[in-house]
């Protein structure tokens, strides 16, 4: 398992609406979102994310392309050597892929 597990927004709003947010948690112990994805989630957040300023400008260049939140998200991801990023969208798992993120999705956090 990854030190690192970073979340975009769209599995934080899904595992919300299901009332399985912590189930990320159980998961994960921690999970490190951007300010992009804190404001995108709209919600409070429990204690146990760790909302993190990024050090780089990766996430200019990809925005051209992604979401704020996914390219903040694949930023952050990109700056830890040992991260998952936890994101649906084909275009964004894509770009993490490429980046050499390992990646999963809304569905591979229910089977793990």
């Amino acid at each position: 398992m990854p030190k690192i597990i970073v979340s975009d927004t769209s599995c934080l709003i899904l595992f919300n609406k299901i009332g399985e947010l912590d189930l990320l948690k159980k998961l994960f112990g921690k999970l490190y979102i951007t300010e992009k994805v804190l404001e995108e989630f709209n919600q409070p957040v429990p204690d146990w994310f760790k909302v993190t300023q990024l050090k780089t400008d990766v996430h200019k260049g990809l925005s051209s392309y992604l979401d704020t939140g996914e390219a903040t998200s694949i930023a952050l991801a990109s700056e830890y050597e040992d991260s998952l990023v936890i994101i649906d969208e084909i275009k964004g798992r894509k770009t993490a892929k490429e980046l050499g993120i390992p990646v999963t999705g809304s569905l591979g956090v229910l089977m793990t």
